[in-house]
């Protein structure tokens, strides 16, 4: 049924060969998001901050972090915000410099550097990847319909999830104790910032995925 969604959701990819990218994953392009909010509700709590990294993919067929956009956010009207949440994150609301814009904004201009990605990469649609992707795959939906948005890039409900990912290949679901096996610096001052934990989530997710490659694991077949 899955299957048969995505072909009807997403067109057929043209014939002939294919970006290597869009043969990588099945015509999607990976985009790596991470948000941070005022709790765990979807449906009722502040979007507070978004950042989604675009995913390179270099001649040899290895993956790279291509180009990061990231936003603070202001609250929805009504939303509900934890203080619990902006002590763990330590987002100031009242910062003077924290310069918000609101969710539509910050959605069509991640949107549209997206739909830019996917039409170099010769691709059909994005993919969300995220450390807990449903997480943020829940957030991002949950805005998407509260701005009326009606060309939302992103597959509405498959994604990759890093944890999953790292637990697979580091036995490490944390984003710090899977960056840290994989090599990768992570500074826990910097964690919880959109802008960070999505770099460190893309570098994450690539070095998986090549290192999967380096093993043999996915032959080069881009016709």
């Amino acid at each position: 049924m899955s299957e048969d969604f995505d072909e009807v959701l997403d067109g057929s990819l043209p014939p002939g060969p294919r970006h290597p990218m869009a043969a990588r994953f099945r015509g999607y392009l990976p985009v790596v998001v991470d948000v941070e909010t005022g709790g765990f509700n979807c449906a009722t709590d502040a979007l507070l901050e978004i950042a989604a990294t675009t995913i390179g993919m270099d001649e040899n067929g290895f993956l790279f972090p291509e180009h990061t956009s990231f936003f603070r956010v202001e609250p929805f009207e009504g939303a509900n915000i934890e203080q619990a949440a902006l002590e763990f994150t330590g987002i100031k609301l009242d910062h003077p410099l924290r310069m918000a814009v609101s969710e539509e904004h910050a959605l069509n201009e991640i949107f549209r550097s997206v739909r830019k990605s996917i039409k170099a990469n010769g691709c059909k649609r994005a993919i969300l990847v995220g450390h807990n992707s449903s997480f943020d795959l829940g957030f991002l939906n949950a805005a998407v319909a509260r701005c009326g948005i009606k060309r939302n890039p992103f597959h509405p409900f498959s994604s990759f999830d890093t944890a999953t990912l790292a637990g697979l290949a580091y036995g490490q679901t944390v984003l710090a104790k899977a960056c840290q096996a994989a090599g990768i610096d992570f500074d826990g001052k910097e964690a919880h910032s959109a802008r960070y934990d999505t770099e460190k989530t893309a570098e994450l997710f690539c070095g998986i995925v090549n290192r999967w490659k380096e093993m043999g694991g996915w032959i080069d077949d881009y016709d």
